[in-house]
């Protein structure tokens, strides 16, 4: 019995050293195994990303470079680029080049791009087609990009027959249909429309953190700060769900919606 006893204790033993102690370092050794995978996939992919910074031309002809030229297009469509407009694509630069290692010139690139692109209007589709060459089969980017430039129509107040005609284009191109595109512009209209219509000053300057007596220049830097901190990232975004956008753009409009109302009394 007691040799049986002996037997039945040393299986169990055996039993349990593979089941916990071999298998938990397996485990370890994978997961170890796993963090670095991902590390070298992250050095790896931000050395390529950095090679963009080379020249105006590479990066030009890149998804982020592409991207700017169309959000130079929609910006300019009604014939000029609106405060928030401006404040926004500034923004959308800024959490460009924080991506970089020389942040200030790859920023430089972007400024130059968005320049040159937002006084042609012969290159959209052109543009459109290199963009969706470059993203392959996959929606979502595309979507989110999409988003990001309806967003940007709709920033000041709507969006016009001139940025409509544009959207269209660059939706064509990047094999969104048509009913995809009205899909999306839908829930932003909905959006919109669940929002408060009118506000009173009070609760303008509730929303911006400010008082009454406060100056402009004092009203602005809040008004500033609040964009900068709920604007839509387009960097971000590619991690987030769909609503993401238009949440971000909602809060925006809402903020700029304070800022119109106050600058309006203080007029």
């Amino acid at each position: 019995m007691k040799l049986k006893k002996w037997i039945f204790i040393a299986i169990l033993l055996a039993i349990f050293y593979y089941a916990f102690i071999v298998n938990f370092f397996v485990t370890l050794s994978i997961i170890a195994s796993l963090f670095v995978a991902f590390r070298l996939y992250k050095f790896y992919a931000r050395r390529k990303l950095n090679k963009l910074s080379g020249s105006k031309e590479l990066f030009k002809q890149s998804e982020l470079g592409l991207f700017v030229g169309l959000v130079a297009k929609v910006a300019k469509a009604d014939g000029r680029v609106q405060e928030l407009e401006a404040q926004l694509i500034g923004i959308m630069f800024d959490d460009i080049s924080k991506l970089f290692d020389e942040k200030e010139k790859v920023r430089a690139f972007m400024k130059e791009i968005f320049n040159e692109e937002k006084e042609r209007d012969d290159d959209t589709k052109e543009i459109a087609q290199s963009l969706n060459k470059l993203l392959g089969r996959g929606m979502h980017k595309r979507k989110q990009f999409v988003g990001f430039l309806i967003q940007l129509a709709f920033v000041d107040n709507g969006i016009s027959t001139e940025e409509e005609k544009v959207l269209r284009d660059i939706v064509q191109e990047l094999n969104i249909s048509p009913d995809e595109y009205d899909a999306i512009v839908n829930k932003f209209e909905n959006m919109m429309k669940n929002k408060q219509q009118t506000m009173s000053p009070k609760e303008a300057y509730e929303i911006l953190g400010v008082k009454e007596t406060d100056d402009m220049n004092t009203i602005k830097k809040a008004y500033r700060k609040l964009v900068r901190e709920y604007h839509p990232d387009i960097i971000s975004s590619q991690d987030k769900d769909e609503t993401y956008i238009e949440e971000a753009t909602a809060k925006t409009q809402e903020i700029n919606q304070a800022y119109q109302v106050i600058k309006d009394q203080k007029k």
